[in-house]
C-alpha cells in the first residue's frame, strides 16, 4: 500500500503550472501534508485520485483507493445508504430475505452478507448512530454529512486513504472521533489539513513548498520545532554571507585606492627618471594591466560572495507575522459591552430564552454541537438579527462581526479603497503604512478584495475592522479559521493577541482557541447557554 508519484507536471488551461517535475514516494503510515493556501494540496490530491490528470509524469497507486474531497458531490435528495454505497446490496438483501432467490441478487451482494450491520458499526464510530440509512442527506447537518462522507470512504475497506480537510464543520465532538478513527489506521494515509491537534497525530508531516515535497518525522509540533531550527540557521547564513559581501566590497574598493595610489607614484616616479615614451607608455600598460587583473580578481570575489548570499536568501522563508498595537480597541474591565436577557429565536432557545452579558475585554469561546444556534447568538448580539423575544442593549457602532464566509468588504474595492471607507479620516501615508504591516504592498494593495486568497481576505478585514473609526471594542468571530493555510492562522492569532477589546469566537480548533488566550467558556448546547469553565465537549 502505497503512493508513488513520478516526475509529476500540471498546469491549469491557461498554462499556469502548479507542479514540474514532481517525485515522491507515500507509504504505510499516516502522512500530514502541508503548505500554502493555493500551492495546490487539493490539486494533488485530486491526481492522486485520478480526479485530474497529469500533463506529464505518472502517479501509481498500490491497493484499493479511498478518496474523501473538500467539497462534497453530494446533493440533498440522496439517502444515507446510496451516499455510503450500500443501497443496491441492501435492496438486494432485503429481497433474498423476502423470499426472493434471483441469481442478480447474490451477485450483488457477493461477499457482503453483513454489510447492514459494519454499516451501522462505521456509522456508530463517527457519531451517528441515530441516522437512518433511509434518510435524506437535506436533512443532515454539514459536519453529519461530512462524517457520513468518511464512512463512506472507510466502508470500502481501503488500502490508501485520501482526505482533503476533513475536520472542516465538524463540532469539537466529531472531532474527536475521527481523530480516534484515524489512530487506529493502519494503511496508508494522506491527509491535507489546518487542525493542529490532527496534524500531531500524523507519524509524518510531508511539505509542499516551492515545487518539492520534504518529509519531516513526527507531527506537526516535531515539523514546527524542524522549520524553526532552518530557518534560525538559515537567517544565520544570511547575515554572514551579507558581512561576506561587505567585506568583499570593501575590500575591493581598498585595493582599487591602493592602485590608483601606485599609478600616480609610479607615474611621477617615470617622469623624474626621464625614461624614453617607448619605455615608459610599456610601464605604464604593464601597471595597469596588472591592477585590472587585481580588481578582476575582487570583482569576482565579490560576485561569488553575492551568489552565496542569494543561495542562503532561498532557504529563508516568507512566512510573515503581523506585528500590531491596537491601543483604540481598549475596553475597561467594568464596561458592559452586551447585555442580553431572556433572548429568544424561533425554536433555538428553549423556555425563557437564554442570558448572556459581556463585560470588559473578555475573550470568550461559544462552543456547542452543529445547529444549536451559535452563529444564530453571534447575528443577534451584533444586532443583525432581532430575537423574537427578550431584552438585548449594546455598543452600538463598536461591534464587528466576521462571518465565516469573510463577506464583510466588497468584493469590487480594492484593498487600499476599503480601508479608506472604514477609516475617512487616517493620513493617505498612515493608510499605506498599516496596509504594508499588514502584509499588503506595492501592487497588492490595488487588488479587489474579490480576487484575494482566503488569507489575504482575512488579512484585508482585520485591517479594515481593527482600524475602523470608531475601534471596535467587541468583535465576533464565527469559525475563523475555516479554510485558512497555518500561516495565515498564525496571523490571524497575532492580530487577536494584540486586540485590547472583547471578544466573541466559535470554533471547534482547540489549539487556536488556546493560542488566543481565551478565558471564559460559554457552551451553547439544547437550547440553554451555560458557563462551563473549561473546554467542554464540543
Amino acid at each position: 500500500m502505497s503512493i508513488v508519484c513520478s516526475h509529476l507536471s500540471f498546469s491549469w488551461p491557461d498554462d499556469t503550472p502548479v507542479f514540474q517535475d514532481l517525485s515522491f514516494t507515500v507509504g504505510s503510515g499516516r502522512t500530514g501534508l502541508v503548505a500554502p493556501n493555493g500551492a495546490g494540496k487539493s490539486t494533488l490530491l485530486e491526481l492522486i485520485a485520478g480526479q485530474l490528470r497529469p500533463s506529464t509524469g505518472s502517479v501509481t497507486v498500490e491497493g484499493v483507493l479511498g478518496y474523501l474531497p473538500q467539497d462534497l458531490p453530494f446533493t440533498a435528495e440522496l439517502t444515507v445508504a446510496e451516499v455510503l454505497g450500500v443501497a443496491p446490496v441492501l435492496a438486494a438483501l432485503h429481497a433474498v430475505e423476502a423470499g426472493d432467490a434471483s441469481e442478480e441478487h447474490f451477485t450483488t451482494i457477493g461477499a457482503d452478507w453483513d454489510v447492514e450491520e459494519r454499516t451501522r458499526a462505521q456509522l456508530d464510530r463517527l457519531g451517528l448512530a441515530d441516522v437512518a440509512l433511509d434518510r435524506r442527506l437535506g436533512t443532515l447537518s454539514g459536519g453529519q454529512v461530512v462524517s457520513l462522507g468518511l464512512a463512506g470512504q472507510l466502508l470500502k475497506r481501503p488500502d490508501v486513504l485520501l482526505l482533503d480537510e476533513p475536520t472542516n464543520n465538524l463540532d469539537l465532538d466529531a472531532r474527536r472521533r475521527l481523530y480516534d478513527v484515524l489512530d487506529e489506521w493502519s494503511g496508508c494515509l494522506l491527509l491535507v489539513s489546518h487542525d493542529r491537534a490532527l496534524l500531531d497525530r500524523m507519524d509524518r508531516i510531508a511539505e509542499l513548498d516551492r515545487g518539492d515535497v520534504r518529509f519531516f518525522g513526527g507531527g506537526f509540533t516535531a515539523y514546527t520545532e524542524a522549520v524553526t531550527a532552518e530557518q534560525e540557521a538559515a537567517e544565520r547564513s544570511v547575515r554572514n554571507a551579507e558581512q561576506e559581501v561587505k567585506r568583499e566590497k570593501r575590500e575591493r574598493q581598498q585595493a582599487r585606492e591602493r592602485a590608483a595610489r601606485r599609478a600616480s607614484t609610479a607615474a611621477r616616479n617615470i617622469k623624474d627618471a626621464g625614461l624614453p615614451k617607448i619605455l615608459a607608455g610599456a610601464r605604464q600598460r604593464r601597471a595597469q594591466e596588472s591592477a585590472g587583473k587585481a580588481d578582476g580578481t575582487h570583482a569576482a570575489r565579490v560576485g561569488a560572495a553575492r551568489a552565496r548570499l542569494d543561495e542562503a536568501s532561498q532557504a529563508l522563508r516568507d512566512d510573515e507575522r503581523i506585528v500590531l498595537e491596537l491601543p483604540e480597541t481598549l475596553v475597561p474591565a467594568g464596561r458592559t459591552v452586551f447585555a442580553g436577557t431572556g433572548i429568544r429565536v424561533r425554536d433555538l432557545f428553549a423556555g425563557g430564552g437564554i442570558d448572556l452579558t459581556i463585560r470588559g475585554p473578555e475573550r470568550i469561546a461559544l462552543t456547542g454541537p452543529n445547529g444549536a444556534g451559535k452563529s444564530t447568538l453571534l447575528r443577534v448580539v451584533q444586532g443583525e438579527l432581532p430575537p423574537d423575544g427578550g431584552t438585548t442593549t449594546r455598543l452600538d457602532g463598536r461591534i464587528a462581526y466576521l462571518s465565516q464566509r469573510l463577506d464583510l468588504l466588497d468584493p469590487d474595492r480594492t484593498v487600499a479603497e476599503s480601508l479608506e471607507s472604514a477609516a475617512p479620516a487616517m493620513p493617505p501615508s498612515r493608510r499605506m503604512h498599516l496596509l504594508a504591516r499588514f502584509l499588503f504592498r506595492g501592487a497588492r494593495i490595488h487588488l479587489p478584495i474579490g480576487a484575494l486568497s482566503g488569507g489575504e481576505r482575512l488579512r484585508a478585514t482585520l485591517a479594515c475592522v481593527l482600524f475602523a473609526e470608531p475601534a471596535p471594542q467587541l468583535l465576533l468571530l464565527d469559525e475563523p479559521t475555516n479554510n485558512l493555510d497555518l500561516v495565515s492562522v498564525g496571523q490571524l492569532e497575532a492580530a487577536l493577541g494584540a486586540y485590547e477589546g472583547a471578544f466573541v469566537v466559535v470554533s471547534h480548533d482547540e489549539r487556536f482557541l488556546a493560542e488566543i488566550g481565551v478565558n471564559r467558556w460559554l457552551r451553547l448546547a439544547d437550547g440553554s447557554l451555560r458557563e462551563t469553565g473549561a473546554p467542554e465537549g464540543t
